[in-house]
Parts: C-alpha cells; sequence; structure tokens
C-alpha cells in the first residue's frame, strides 16, 4: 500500500490549468470579458468628452428665486448641487464632480427692474466644461434681456476663479464602468454555464469517484475565473492609460489596488452565477435567468453614464445595486486618488451583498 498522501491542492491547481485553457479558447468568454468592453473604451475613447453631464454647485449665498437661476436648472444636462459647504463644494471642484459653483446676487443699482451680478468658481479640472456652461448662462442671460427691451443687460458674467485641479476625461468614467460590466459578465454567465454544463455531462459525477473534495472542485474554478479575469483587467486599464490617458493617480499602486478591487468584486459577482446555475432547468434558461441580474445592473449601476442623468425616484434603486459601488470605488481609486481603506463604505455593501447571495447560492446550488 502506498504511503504518497493525494495531494488536494495539486488536484486543485490541475482543474484551475485545464479550466484557465478552456476559457482562453472559448470565444464566448474572450469576447464577453475583453471584447464589448474594449470596443466601449475604443468608442468612448475616441469620442471624447462630449455629451457629459455638467454638475454646478449653488452657492449658500446665492439667490435662487431670480429667473436667471430658474432658466439654468431647467436646461437638460445641468444639475443644481446645494447643501454643501464651500469646503467640500472646493474639494468637489478640484476633483472635477463639479463644473463650477454659482453665486447669483442682487446687482444695487437705481433702476426700476432688478439686476444681478453672476460669479463662477470654477478650478482646472473642468476647463473643458466651463465655457460650455458659460455659454449656457449667456443662453439665459439674452433670453431674459429680450423680455426687458430696450434696456442694457440684466446681469454680468464675471471671469471665473479658477483653481487648481485635475482633467476629468470621459475615459475616467467610462474605463472603471467597462471594468465592472467585464466582471460581472464574466461571472453571472461563465459561472452559470460553467457548473451547469458540469452537471449535465456528468463531469461533476465522475470527480466524485476520484479522492478530490468538494470544495477544491469550486475553489479550482474559481481561481482560474480570477486569473482570467485578472488579465482581462490588466489589458482593459493598460490599453486605457496608455492610448487615452486613462488617470491613475499613484501610479502602479493605484493600478494594484484596482487589480484587487477587482478581484473583491468577481467573487462577489461569482455568488450570483451559482444562483443562476442552480435556478436553471436546462441550458436554454440560464441566459434570460442571467439577464435579470446583470441587465438592470449594466443599464443603472453607473455603467455607461452617471446614474445623476435618472430620475430622482429611480436613484434610490441605483444606489443598491452591487455593481454601483463597484464602480464608485474603482472610480475614487483610479481618479481621486483614494486607497483600499478609504472606501470602507463601497467594500462594505459588496461584502454584505456577497453574504446574502452566497447564503442563497449554498441553498440553491447542485451537484447532480
Amino acid at each position: 500500500m502506498s504511503d504518497v498522501r493525494y495531494s488536494q491542492w495539486k488536484a486543485m491547481m490541475s482543474i484551475t490549468k485545464a479550466s484557465l485553457q478552456a476559457m482562453f479558447r472559448s470565444p464566448s468568454a474572450v469576447v464577453f470579458s475583453l471584447g464589448f468592453p474594449l470596443v466601449f473604451i475604443l468608442v468612448f475613447g475616441f469620442v471624447g468628452d462630449r455629451g457629459l453631464s455638467l454638475r454646478v454647485g449653488v452657492d449658500a449665498s446665492a439667490d435662487t428665486a431670480n429667473y436667471i437661476y430658474q432658466g439654468l436648472s431647467h436646461i437638460k444636462g445641468v444639475k443644481m448641487i446645494k447643501g454643501q459647504t464651500p469646503a467640500e463644494m472646493d474639494e468637489a471642484l478640484m476633483k472635477g464632480n463639479l463644473t463650477a459653483v454659482l453665486r447669483i446676487t442682487p446687482r444695487k443699482d437705481t433702476s426700476y427692474t432688478q439686476s444681478y451680478d453672476i460669479f463662477l468658481r470654477t478650478s482646472k479640472a473642468a476647463v473643458d466644461k466651463i465655457g460650455v456652461l458659460q455659454s449656457m448662462l449667456s443662453e439665459v442671460v439674452h433670453r431674459v434681456d429680450d423680455q426687458f427691451h430696450p434696456r442694457t443687460s440684466v446681469a454680468t458674467i464675471h471671469t471665473p476663479d479658477v483653481l487648481p485641479g485635475r482633467v476629468y476625461r470621459t475615459i475616467d468614467f467610462i474605463l472603471p464602468g467597462q471594468l465592472g460590466f467585464s466582471l460581472l459578465s464574466a461571472a453571472v454567465f461563465g459561472t452559470a454555464f460553467l457548473f451547469f454544463s458540469l452537471r449535465q455531462t456528468l463531469v461533476l459525477k465522475r470527480f466524485f469517484a476520484t479522492p478530490v473534495k468538494r470544495s477544491y472542485i469550486i475553489l479550482g474554478e474559481a481561481l482560474s475565473r480570477l486569473v482570467f479575469q485578472l488579465f482581462g483587467s490588466i489589458v482593459i486599464i493598460g490599453l486605457g492609460h496608455f492610448a487615452f490617458g486613462f488617470t491613475l493617480i499613484h501610479g502602479l499602486a493605484t493600478f494594484a489596488e484596482m487589480l484587487v478591487l477587482c478581484l473583491f468584486g468577481l467573487i462577489v459577482f461569482m455568488g450570483f452565477g451559482f444562483v443562476v446555475s442552480g435556478i436553471a432547468k436546462n441550458e436554454s434558461t440560464i441566459p434570460p435567468i442571467a439577464n435579470i441580474v446583470t441587465l438592470p445592473q449594466f443599464l443603472l449601476a453607473g455603467t455607461f453614464f452617471s446614474i445623476d442623468v435618472f430620475p430622482e425616484w429611480l436613484q434610490p434603486f441605483c444606489r443598491i445595486l452591487p455593481l454601483t459601488y463597484l464602480n464608485d470605488a474603482l472610480r475614487k481609486i483610479a481618479f481621486e486618488g483614494l486607497h483600499i481603506w478609504n472606501v470602507g463604505l463601497e467594500l462594505g455593501v459588496l461584502a454584505l451583498w456577497g453574504v446574502v447571495i452566497y447564503a442563497v447560492a449554498v441553498k440553491l446550488f447542485r451537484w447532480e
């Protein structure tokens, strides 16, 4: 009788290697994990920074009852942000989260018609957007002028005070969303199809005839997914940074932290894949069930555009989706320069989703 003990670790690594080779040879896995995200990054990278919404902070002392403010606030694409302190607004300006801070004050003159002074504070982070905002303000003022013709202009737009800041490009918003898109689609569709196929082809049943423990089978398949998606994330971030100037504030440190966050998000999202594989009765039912999980998150979790553009009644739903928190954390680490330990809220919500979804997965998971 042999004294050599069976190595669960070697068996797990063999499963990982075989599964990883299968994924690289699978056109669908490569397309969903790399193809689609890279296409979107290329499209938005070449399109540039057109079509972004303008977030305008409202100074606490600003007169918001006048027709100029009302006219600006009703322009599509302009979101007025109230309730922030001056320090919070300055920080948002320098990070590019606000285009400008607006202050409208009544002008003291002797005319019978009220007139105003308009003051803007912006930063270099919004250098590409402030011109658009000034044009919108000028259009509003001109419309008001026409109502009071003939007279001098009802308002004067003063030269903005410019604070230092980083330029926020379209790629800085799009790329983290595409990373999340890649991770969620690969985790849900890949895991669901994989384990359903292993059951259907009786591969799992054959595994039971070997000394390999069930936990090592799952770990081997999960590890192959992690390695495959890690490779995909490196390609996506590298292309965005070197081809389109995607911002990595702390260089390699930021790059490494984004990869760690990607792996954490993938582990959470794989739980959804286990749930789908447990629910599906046959292979044809996997796509519709998986789409119920993924499609709302692709559309509503800030993947392609900010959730601020959605109606206010819909935004609370957007803010409970796990992909929303992964996207937000990736953007904060990449552009704002935060670290893993600074995004505790996002990690906490993702972890909570992980606990819930894996508890459901354990109940629904079937080996045969």
